[in-house]
């Protein structure tokens, strides 16, 4: 497994690198590719969230978390315990993934992720997607823990 921050670094010498025409070529090819490849990255998010439910409910041996699809294809995760609810938004026109989570701290926003293509090698059909926040590729396991640690009420991760 590659180092995200040396990916990262190399990724932006290699944009240096290119020409205007280049980078509309690269432009172009990335959101091509990601348009059709998002419903495989929404159907990955998707699969991730009933996943980390199902192994929640396993450990604590109950129904903490129920997790559901709602008609318009929204994911909704309840907390019994605590009447909170997560709603995770797929939005194919904007390439977005947006998490709302009634368990956050009032000034805390929603969780927006983009889904980007880019360039994974030297030759100019290697590519790949990815869920980015802030510039930066995202864990969308460890998202969706840490968001579901926030909708039990509990803090963010482990040792905060």
């Amino acid at each position: 497994m590659r180092d995200e921050n040396t990916k990262q670094a190399a990724q932006e010498y290699l944009a240096a690198k290119l020409t205007e025409e280049e980078q509309i070529y690269e432009e172009t090819h990335n959101m091509a590719l990601a348009v059709a490849r998002s419903p495989l990255v929404w159907k990955n998010v998707k699969d991730s969230i009933f996943e980390k439910c199902s192994e929640w409910n396993a450990v604590t041996q109950e129904e903490t978390l129920t997790c559901k699809e709602t008609a318009i294809g929204d994911i909704r995760i309840w907390c019994a315990a605590r009447s909170k609810q997560m709603t995770v938004h797929y939005d194919s026109k904007k390439l977005l993934i947006t998490v709302k989570n009634s368990g956050r701290l009032e000034h805390e926003k929603d969780v927006i992720l983009h889904i980007e293509g880019y360039r994974t090698g030297a030759d100019r059909a290697d590519r790949d997607v990815h869920l980015v926040r802030n510039e930066q590729a995202v864990n969308i396991d460890m998202l969706i823990v840490g968001e579901l640690r926030v909708l039990t009420g509990m803090k963010r991760q482990r040792n905060a």
